[in-house]
């Protein structure tokens, strides 16, 4: 016996465009049923899922991939926990609140976190997949009666929990507050820790300025300071490592800890492995079919559910999800890089402005190379970036060179009113379908659903794959990728980086990437360029040098160390004070590659 799913893309579905094949090709249609209709209210298509047969034929016919059809094991029916209505979105089980610990979730965009957060913020009432007749609190606590969940919801049925919610979208705190970064933390600051908190999070420089002039990375701590500040019962942070660098989300981490010592609890959503690995104590993976189902595993523990997740396999759960696993490379480099062709180079440069300098020592990029960039933020990683693009002039030292590049820059613009397949043929510079193009470089990057999209209706996601791709469509040697990880889940990072490094290798290209991933870096670059400095004062580039030597340098500096996983192989942090990392750091073997 099977669950089945029958899923509506309602912003795909264009029944004006295909002449409804779905309707058209359906067997149990053509039977004289109506297992799919046109809703003549919304003008969309519309499946009968107790009559749907699960042959996915309306899968294959619809030309916009609106349709996804899915058949489950049927006691997992049993389990389904929210439905939002008809061929919607439904969500299986639920993550499970722990008082003392740090629980990270971990799973792909569209999956269901934000479900997550609204029901155990108390946002909204979990109606057990029942959303025509949703049922009362009565028949909630009943099906969660014998769990740790029926707690949690007696609270929120009493309206006895009060949540602490860090958002994903910090740049909306600007519209809906006027004031200095001071009057926000002291207005909901409910545990006297403004202080301590601006001290922590770097943010005491930024406490007089009113909040709309704050950047990105500010936004985000001000916001996990905000949240943090509130006495609560359940603190949930959403993606508090985008923006910040490798040095203020490790400070992040820190904060966030020190709150589930204080025997709160604590769920986190989050994409930097690296950072989820330091900061969780469990993992609760997420799978399933993006914007179509999420399904919640039991509790694990941090190591085996990060392991878990990237093999795509849940062992005590006898479910596979993925059908690849994800594996990192451990050699010291892919390539040997020291007596390559030389794709460009550059002499020591210097940019100054009125309140900034930049000193770069020479370097070079060579064919096939991948050359990552780390450092903190406004020490002018970007501004290297633009002088090697021509974007930029340095004011010392020349930098001459005929190199065709393709820039993808940090901050994205959606506000283009032009279909995705429209915007990606412009950046080929002429035909797109049916062409070698789109199959080398686009259907590995599963897009082509997004081709009818409009660029300014995309997520923050699709908008960096897309941006992505349209970077690496232009027939150029150099691709410079600023943050291309950004609004990206795991799984997408992990496949962009593979992609990026495997394109260069295979057509004699090179790319240059700045990110704050560091398992993304560690993944992708053969050589590396360390930024160190004084934030938004002074910055300084040192010369390339392979990625071993590269990362235990950086990591001295931000004083933890790096071992391999001895199943997946990716770089793991080690617990400030271990064993392991006392001994790494006695050792000077900040990054093992043992």
């Amino acid at each position: 016996m099977t669950h089945r799913i029958a899923v509506l893309d309602k912003e795909l579905c264009q029944p004006k465009k295909c002449g409804l094949e779905c309707i058209k090709y359906c067997p149990v249609n053509k039977s004289g049923k109506d297992c799919i209709i046109l809703n003549e209210e919304i003008k969309k298509a519309e499946i009968d899922e107790d009559l749907c047969n699960g042959c996915g034929i309306c899968v294959k016919v619809c030309p916009f991939d609106a349709i996804t059809i899915v058949n489950l094991a049927s006691e997992l029916g049993k389990q389904k926990t929210h439905e939002y209505g008809k061929n919607s979105f439904r969500l299986y089980k639920i993550p499970t609140p722990k008082k003392g610990v740090v629980v990270g979730l971990l799973g792909r965009n569209g999956i269901g976190k934000s479900t997550v957060i609204n029901i155990l913020s108390g946002n909204l009432k979990i109606n057990l997949g029942n959303y025509e007749n949703p049922p009362e609190w009565n028949e909630i606590l009943k099906y969660f009666s014998g769990t740790q969940l029926k707690q949690h919801f007696e609270l929120i049925a009493n309206k006895q929990i009060k949540a602490s919610i860090k958002p994903q979208q910090v740049y909306q705190i600007a519209k809906v507050f006027s004031g200095t970064s001071k009057e926000l933390l002291e207005k909901y600051d409910e545990r006297n820790v403004t202080q301590e908190l601006a001290r922590d999070l770097g943010l005491e420089n930024s406490l007089e300025q009113n909040v709309d002039e704050l950047s990105g990375g500010e936004l985000q701590r001000l916001s996990i300071a905000v949240a943090v500040s509130r006495e609560a019962d359940f603190y949930f942070f959403d993606e508090p490592s985008s923006y910040n660098d490798i040095f203020q989300r490790i400070a992040v981490a820190r904060v966030i800890h020190k709150l589930a010592k204080n025997e709160k609890s604590v769920m986190v959503v989050e994409h930097d492995l690296m950072l989820l690995d330091y900061l969780s104590d469990y993992i609760q993976v997420l799978y399933g079919e993006p914007s179509a189902y999420g399904i919640v595993s039991n509790v694990l523990s941090t190591k085996s559910g990060v392991n878990q997740f990237l093999d795509g396999y849940l062992p005590t759960e006898n479910v596979r999800f993925r059908d690849s696993k994800f594996r990192f490379d451990v050699s010291t480099s892919a390539y040997e890089f020291s007596t390559g062709d030389q794709v460009i180079s550059y002499p020591k440069l210097e940019k100054k402005y009125s309140h900034f300098s930049l000193s770069v020592e020479p370097g070079a990029v060579r064919k096939s190379e991948v050359l990552g960039i780390v450092g903190a933020n406004a020490l002018g990683k970007t501004t290297l970036m633009k002088m090697i693009a021509g974007i930029e002039k340095p004011n010392d030292g020349e930098l001459e060179t005929k190199v065709k590049i393709a820039y993808k820059p940090q901050y994205l613009s959606n506000d283009i009113d032009v279909d995705v397949f429209s915007f990606l043929e412009k950046a080929n510079g002429g035909l797109l379908e049916e062409t070698s193009e789109e199959e080398q470089i686009i259907e590995p990057m599963k897009i082509k659903k997004l081709y009818n999209k409009s660029v300014k209706n995309l997520s923050g996601g699709e908008l960096q794959k897309v941006a992505i791709i349209s970077c690496l469509l232009q027939k150029v040697e150099l691709y410079a990728f600023d943050e291309p990880s950004a609004f990206l889940d795991v799984e997408d990072r992990i496949a962009v980086a593979k992609f990026i490094q495997r394109f260069v290798r295979s057509y004699g290209k090179s790319a240059i990437v700045i990110d704050h991933d560091l398992q993304l870096l560690d993944l992708i670059s053969d050589s590396m360029v360390i930024f160190d400095g004084i934030s938004g004062q002074v910055g300084h580039a040192s010369s390339p040098m392979l990625r071993p030597k590269a990362m235990n340098e950086f990591l001295k500096s931000l004083n933890i160390t790096f071992r391999r996983d001895e199943i997946s192989l990716r770089p793991r942090v080690n617990k400030q004070g271990s064993r392991v990392d006392r001994e790494q750091k006695e050792s000077g073997q900040f990054y093992s590659r043992n």
